[in-house]
Order: structure tokens, then C-alpha cells, then sequence
């Protein structure tokens, strides 16, 4: 297992962590019913921290990051960092956690995503782990949401039992709410991205050389350019340079540098 602690990426605090390390320190977590979020980032998640002081501090108050993306791995290493032999992609760290948890008897529960979206992937999941407990599932009502309704959510999450939560809510709706339910539910909140519509079916995931090759951006941009174009078009070129920047230490990239959130966005 490799576990090198936290990196700056960008003034974000990224874990150089292997799948192994991550999956362990998750279900250490699960199995003590303690508060623990965790969360897969690519390039857009680091620069959403990147750009809001406020999610930055979010951000680096997770007990784990991990480096989702190939670029954050990549930046880990040309920083003199880290130089991890692979990424920790969400899809998969969720399909690792899924598989221990099925061995160790824990429950999960899903959050977020569409019903048919949830429906397809418990089936996903059922069909590839058969003794996998699934205690609950409930999904997103895609807004900003009431403190009734969160207490609702609160109170359906907690009388299921389960050992941890999932959550795909998109980034960085579902960091924001993990943040701010980490301690409400007393149980491992893990973030991963699109994982829910990569394994229940409803969307493609990028070839296996196209990940290798960091080249995933492009898959699904080429798939969803109308929604995606801002996110890699003009992101993507600023990471490098923010990066480039890092490098050469032209630049404030410090941690502490970021504001404590004042209020509550409750997104569900």
C-alpha cells in the first residue's frame, strides 16, 4: 500500500494514495461508525478550489482526496511531489469499497443521481457483488434544498444503518454536501463524481487507453460537448498554467490561504 500524506496541488490537498490505502482508510472508518469524507478529484474539482477560497477550505478539511484524474497525479510528480504509480479514479475506488464492504458484512447507502440512474446501478452492483448490502438509496431533487428536507434526508440515511455513504451529486455539489453532513451523519461519506452513471450504464466510460493516457476529457467532451466545453476548454488550459506557475514557485499556493464557509448551501 502506498499512503505518502497530503500534497499541494494547486494550494488543494490531495492525498498521494494508491487504491489499496484509500479503500483501507475508508473502510477502517466504516467499520467504527466515525466521521470521515472522502472524495475523488480530477482537474475540475481542483480548480473549483482553486477559484472559491470557500470550497477550498472545504476541500482541505477532507480526511482523504485522492488524485482522480491523471493531470493530478501527473502534477504530483512534476511538483517533485509524489510520483504515484497509477491514479485513484472514482469509478474504480468505488468498485474496490463496494467489494470489501460486500466481504465484510457493511451496508452502503446511495445518494444522489436520478431514480432510473440509482435503480441501474443497484442492480449493477447487485449483479457484481452479490452479498453486497445495500441499505438505502435516495435521489437528487437537483436543487438547493430545505431544512426540513434535510433533516428528512438526515433521518432516512441514519435509520437505515448503513456503514457509509455514497454520493454522486456531481462535482462540487457532492463535495459541498458531504462537508456539511459529515458530522449530521457520523458515518464515511465518500464522493464519487460520476461513478453512479459510469456503472450503472448510463453513460460510456472512456477507453482504458484514453484514461491511461490522461485523455479522458476528451472522451467525454466529444460525448457531451454542449455541457462540458467551459469545464475542459477553458479549465483544463488554466490548471496547466496554474501549475507551470507552481513549478516555477511563481506564486501564492498556500493551503491556509482560503475562508471558512458562513452558511449552509444545503444542495440535495
Amino acid at each position: 500500500m502506498i499512503d505518502e500524506g497530503k500534497k499541494n496541488v494547486l494550494g488543494l490537498l490531495v492525498n498521494a494514495i494508491d487504491y489499496d490505502a484509500a479503500t483501507e482508510s475508508i473502510l477502517a472508518a466504516a467499520c467504527v461508525q466515525r466521521p470521515f469524507i472522502a472524495s475523488a478529484l480530477a482537474v475540475h474539482g481542483v480548480m473549483c478550489g482553486f477559484d472559491d477560497l470557500v470550497h477550498k477550505f472545504r476541500l482541505n478539511h477532507f480526511n482523504l482526496v485522492t488524485p482522480d484524474g491523471q493531470p493530478v497525479r501527473w502534477a504530483m510528480w512534476v511538483t517533485g511531489q509524489a510520483n504515484l504509480p497509477d491514479r485513484v479514479y472514482g469509478p474504480f475506488l468505488t468498485l474496490r469499497v463496494c467489494e470489501r464492504a460486500a466481504a465484510e458484512g457493511l451496508s452502503i447507502f446511495l445518494f444522489g443521481a436520478s431514480e432510473p440512474t440509482l435503480t441501474k446501478l443497484v442492480t449493477a452492483l447487485r449483479e457484481r457483488f452479490p452479498t453486497l448490502k445495500i441499505a438505502g438509496q435516495r435521489p437528487s431533487r437537483f436543487r438547493q434544498i430545505t431544512e426540513a428536507e434535510r433533516d428528512d434526508d438526515v433521518q432516512c440515511i441514519c435509520a437505515s444503518g448503513a456503514n457509509l455513504v455514497m454520493v454522486g451529486l456531481g462535482c462540487p455539489r457532492q463535495e459541498v454536501w458531504a462537508y456539511e453532513m459529515r458530522e449530521r451523519l457520523g458515518r464515511p461519506i465518500l464522493a464519487v463524481g460520476a461513478a453512479f452513471d459510469f456503472l450503472g450504464g448510463t453513460q460510456a466510460m472512456a477507453p482504458a487507453w484514453m484514461q491511461r493516457a490522461g485523455l479522458e476529457w476528451l472522451f467525454r467532451l466529444i460525448h457531451e460537448p454542449a455541457r462540458l466545453w467551459r469545464r475542459y476548454l477553458i479549465l483544463n488550459p488554466r490548471f496547466c498554467f496554474a501549475l507551470l506557475r507552481q513549478c516555477l514557485r511563481f506564486g501564492r499556493f498556500d493551503p491556509k490561504d482560503c475562508r471558512e464557509p458562513a452558511e449552509e448551501l444545503r444542495f440535495g
